[in-house]
């Protein structure tokens, strides 16, 4: 198992990075996220996978993501 990095939450296991980015391009990325009903994170992140995907790079041990929206409600 890896040892977690500065940065990194263990209990789930994701890793923290920072990001700079040109305002407007946030501003639409924002948007397309709303519109999504995904946060900006999740939209930078699905963007990510649907590339790697699409370019043949996407490593086998990746769990899926959930979703878009809010989670349901369990009983």
């Amino acid at each position: 198992m890896d040892t977690p990095q500065s940065g990194e939450k263990p209990e789930r296991g994701r890793k923290a990075v920072p990001l700079r980015i040109d305002p407007a391009v946030y501003q639409a990325l924002a948007k397309w996220a709303a519109d999504d009903l995904r946060s900006v994170n999740a939209q930078i992140e699905h963007l990510l996978r649907r590339a790697l995907e699409e370019a043949g790079r996407m490593p086998s041990k990746v769990r899926p993501m959930r979703g878009p929206g809010r989670p349901s409600r369990e009983p």
